[in-house]
């Protein structure tokens, strides 16, 4: 039975490993950025970014995302995804940049105007950067796409934003860390996988990418819409200080999982390709996902948000207190975020590309009701709405995949139980670590014993019982360190009843 052997074991390794030096890059220049121009400066960006991630969707629109799905590849095809890309990314930049002043009177907020109007070159230079940028992920070469996206971000924040923030250049700082970390990524892409440029409008298959390109298109929207609604609303109803403190939470608690699901999504999404005509398999390498996510990930999550409060006062300080119960309500929805993003690749591989719009479009107008009934009572509130709606997606488009594959949601139950048992564990070390050391008020003792216990107690019952992990969990973790294998195999799934699409090629 073939699978995507060797080298889809690679690509996750790589993006995992990619994964890492992005979220340590990602987490120092936020800090500092954060500490130094406060929740007003990043309350202003935000509003334009949630203007260029609207845009970004609408100037890619899907032309190259056809790139990656395709068995096999022309240079026509790829010359007509550039085209394209950059006819679409080029009217998008000049719609956006005529909009600003409209937009920026949306939100109250004029300071806005000269953010949206500069951000708006990303969405031409973002547009070019994708074709080279799926050629990379369809040859799974992970490596030169983890490359990339750490050296840009190193070039962008580290390298221009910090210093112009530390000289007191306020949102422009920012402005121009995310253009140089555009720019770069797009003279990086090409590089590493220089392609065909030569403009071509139309071919004998052009039908075929737009169609594809049109479903992407709105199934980006609608993402988009929920992603973005919390945002749009609260920098309407409130101002821009609380969309900062917003935003800063909601970006923190969401960059382990944006991340892992960077790492993840598109080797699964290019190995589904591979194995379409393969579903039981499939489907056996998405429940295995899906059981490590539950077992692993969600005590994971629960520790980090029992010791939110503390991570807000450490990393950012006390101007920014108001963000800690967002980012706790948030950090407990996250591994729903995962499952949402491991299931969408399984509807596009099994012929469902239009479920993940269509199946979304209730789930969109219940989202719009909440936040704009809820959002103008503050933050907290709209977190939790925020939080429920992730939660809802993640039911809907995991309950159609496993449909997809033929496979029962009670067969995630044992693994859901192991993961609420560890999770519990982990609460109750947290919350009893804190407790003890709450009487020296310093926030750094209380972050450390905190997360070291809400460790402490699962690890040593794993210790004492490996067997708690279940046999998908166990086997998804030696696959990755294989060290592991002596103490973690009897409970692994058996090599015959578990050929798991990221494993090993197996004749």
């Amino acid at each position: 039975m073939s699978g995507l052997g060797r080298p889809g074991v690679a690509a996750v390794k790589w993006s995992a490993a990619s994964t890492v030096a992005r979220f340590a890059l990602q987490l120092t220049a936020q800090v500092v950025l954060a500490r130094t121009l406060g929740p007003e400066i990043f309350g202003i960006f935000a509003i334009g970014m949630v203007v260029l991630t609207f845009a970004t969707f609408v100037s890619g629109f899907g032309f190259s995302w056809s790139l990656l799905q395709r068995e096999t590849l022309s240079d026509e095809d790829v010359r007509f995804a550039w085209t394209w890309q950059l006819i679409v990314g080029l009217a998008t930049t000049l719609a956006v940049y005529l909009l600003a002043p409209l937009l920026a009177s949306y939100f109250r907020e004029p300071r806005a105007q000269a953010v949206i109007e500069w951000l708006s070159l990303a969405c031409l230079l973002g547009a070019a950067a994708q074709p080279a940028t799926y050629l990379l992920q369809r040859d799974l070469n992970f490596r030169a796409v983890g490359l990339v996206q750490v050296g840009s971000y190193a070039a962008g924040y580290i390298a221009v934003g910090l210093p112009m923030a530390m000289m007191g250049r306020g949102e422009a700082s920012l402005v121009a860390a995310w253009l140089v970390q555009v720019a770069v990524q797009l003279a990086a892409s090409y590089a590493l996988k220089p392609h065909a440029v030569r403009p071509l409008l139309w071919y004998a298959d052009a039908r075929a990418a737009v169609g594809t390109g049109h479903t992407v298109f709105f199934t980006n929207i609608v993402n988009w819409v929920l992603n973005n609604l919390d945002r749009v609303l609260i920098g309407r109803l409130l101002n821009a200080q609380s969309l900062g403190l917003y935003n800063v939470a909601y970006n923190l608690a969401t960059m382990p999982n944006t991340l892992l699901l960077g790492a993840l999504q598109p080797a699964f999404l290019a190995a589904g390709a591979r194995l379409q005509n393969d579903k039981p398999r499939l489907g056996r390498a998405y429940l295995q996902m899906l059981a490590t996510i539950v077992v692993l990930g969600l005590p994971a999550f629960v520790a980090l948000a029992f010791v939110s409060r503390d991570i807000v006062r450490v990393l950012y300080g006390p101007a920014w207190s108001d963000a800690a119960w967002v980012l706790g309500t948030l950090f407990l929805c996250m591994p729903a975020y995962v499952i949402w993003g491991l299931s969408t690749p399984v509807l596009w591989n099994t012929g469902r590309k239009h479920y993940e719009c269509l199946l979304q479009l209730p789930l969109l107008a219940i989202g719009a009701l909440g936040f704009y009934l809820l959002a103008g009572r503050g933050i907290h509130v709209a977190a939790a709405v925020a939080g429920g709606l992730l939660v809802l997606r993640a039911a809907v488009v995991a309950a159609a995949a496993f449909r997809a594959l033929d496979l029962r949601a009670t067969a995630l139950l044992p693994h859901a139980l192991r993961g609420l048992l560890l999770s519990a564990l982990c609460a109750v070390g947290a919350l009893g670590a804190q407790h003890a050391v709450a009487r020296f008020d310093m926030a750094l003792l209380s972050l450390a014993a905190g997360a070291l216990a809400a460790g402490l107690l699962p690890g040593l019952l794993l210790l004492l019982r490996p067997q708690l992990l279940g046999p998908h969990a166990s086997d998804m973790v030696i696959r990755f360190v294989p060290g592991l294998a002596n103490f973690l195999r009897p409970t692994a799934a058996p090599a015959s009843a578990l050929p798991a699409a990221l494993g090993e090629q197996r004749p």
